[in-house]
């Protein structure tokens, strides 16, 4: 367990000064170093607020912070790691699994038992690790062996389980509004060691509105925003004024973020839900990668397996489904990383499997019929007869058992009068064969 020992808070909150030859980028460099610098969140950091109370001295309970990218969760995590006298150890939901995560926990059990020093935990994207997984923590938790912080982006109510929520506080960060978002540009225009200072560049007020819109409440969006426009328009040794065209010009040449509520999530998972219909596995697979690089929930993906494997394939292949399940149920059973394998499994069969919407096609059309045609009576065969009443009211009379007489009750309609001619399920050639297909149809006029 040394690489969990060794590892500090620098390893996620990086300093300038890295031993990497490439500059560190300018929202990492902006991160603030103390609360004076941290804006934002007067709500629940302002200096009487409990939080604050609680952080300056060094009275933490757990946390689940939760608020959209960009909003100060990592840096909050950092600046309650100079509080604390608890071991402080950062840990990525993303980059590392349960085997390093249950390590981690026995390490800090014996920290604890040996030294009587509890230790500062910090998860990293929490909501990727699933219930199951997120149970580990509960018992150093319930003993005092770590206090847990967890960071999220997603609604804890539903990504985190109870019993963690209970034994914690929920800080809820918001999304950064314009004052917040306008102090934190002009404070990297005019930091000349971590910041752009030394680049003597000045953002008219008009190209100062259009990357704070860019950024939409989050800091790191607009300041790497910013770095992009000033390296592409400052001219070393000569002051230089951006306007609103050079950002313009800039951000269309920035590629777009992933954003799962956004155009390019709708765009990837469509890419990836057609490469799997034309049978194109390698293109399927590319854009699963785009996803999960992305950051998409891999349940979200999982979901549309399952229906892919309904809509698309069907009955061409019924084990569609029975894998799409097995594959949701392994994302949510093992969580990512490892997880990942398994969609890849399970979207290699989908992408190469025979195709057929016809039972997709005939629910469709069923439900155009009951739409436009009303509620059409039950045909009395059908009904249920539960009472004498019912019975004198002919309902089940005549009806054709099938398991007594399978001819006779193919032979019966399942339909209203109206709709006798109807066939919905038209299977294709791909179709797994059916007692409808191996029999002549009794009741089609085709």
């Amino acid at each position: 367990m040394e690489s969990f020992e060794s590892q500090s808070q620098e390893d996620l909150f990086p300093a300038q000064e890295a031993s990497d030859t490439r500059p560190t980028p300018l929202a990492e460099r902006m991160r603030p170093l103390d609360f004076d610098e941290f804006v934002g969140q007067e709500d629940v950091l302002a200096q009487d607020q409990p939080l604050r109370v609680a952080i300056e001295h060094d009275r933490v309970p757990s946390l689940i912070l939760w608020g959209p990218p960009g909003t100060g969760k990592t840096t909050l995590a950092s600046l309650i790691a100079k509080k604390t006298q608890a071991t402080f150890v950062p840990f990525s939901a993303v980059l590392s699994g349960v085997p390093e995560l249950r390590g981690l926990l026995k390490t800090a059990q014996q920290r604890r038992k040996v030294s009587g020093q509890r230790t500062l935990l910090f998860v990293d994207e929490i909501h990727r690790f699933n219930k199951a997984q997120q149970d580990a923590f509960l018992p150093y938790v319930e003993r005092g062996d770590i206090i847990l912080i967890g960071a999220t982006t997603q609604n804890p109510s539903f990504e985190v389980i109870a019993p963690l929520l209970s034994r914690s506080m929920v800080v809820v960060l918001q999304s950064l509004n314009e004052e917040a978002l306008r102090h934190i540009l002009n404070r990297a225009l005019s930091d000349t060691k971590r910041g752009l200072g030394s680049s003597h560049v000045t953002l008219t007020p008009a190209a100062q509105r259009l990357l704070i819109g860019y950024g939409n409440g989050d800091a790191r969006s607009m300041l790497t925003g910013l770095e992009f426009v000033v390296g592409q328009y400052a001219k070393p040794g000569k002051p230089t004024t951006i306007d609103q065209p050079h950002v313009e010009q800039s951000l269309k040449q920035k590629a777009l973020r992933y954003d799962r509520d956004g155009e390019e999530h709708y765009n990837l998972i469509s890419a990836f839900i057609k490469s799997m219909r034309d049978s194109d596995p390698d293109g399927a697979l590319y854009w699963l990668a785009r996803m999960l690089e992305g950051g998409e929930e891999p349940k979200f993906i999982a979901r549309r397996m399952m229906i892919f494997a309904s809509e698309d394939i069907g009955m061409a292949d019924p084990q569609g489904l029975l894998i799409a399940s097995a594959v949701f149920h392994a994302v949510e059973v093992i969580g990512l990383s490892e997880a990942q394998i398994n969609l890849a499994h399970g979207v290699t069969y989908l992408a190469t499997a025979p195709k057929s919407n016809a039972s997709y096609m005939g629910l469709l059309a069923a439900r155009r019929d009951a739409k436009e045609k009303g509620n059409l009576p039950v045909p009395l065969h059908l009904r249920n007869a539960v009472t004498s009443l019912m019975k004198d009211l002919d309902y089940g009379k005549d009806y054709r058992y099938a398991h007594d007489d399978p001819k006779g009750a193919k032979a019966q309609t399942h339909l209203p009068k109206e709709l006798e001619d109807r066939r919905y399920y038209r299977p294709s050639d791909s179709a797994t064969a059916s007692p409808v297909d191996e029999e002549e149809d009794l009741n089609s006029p085709w």
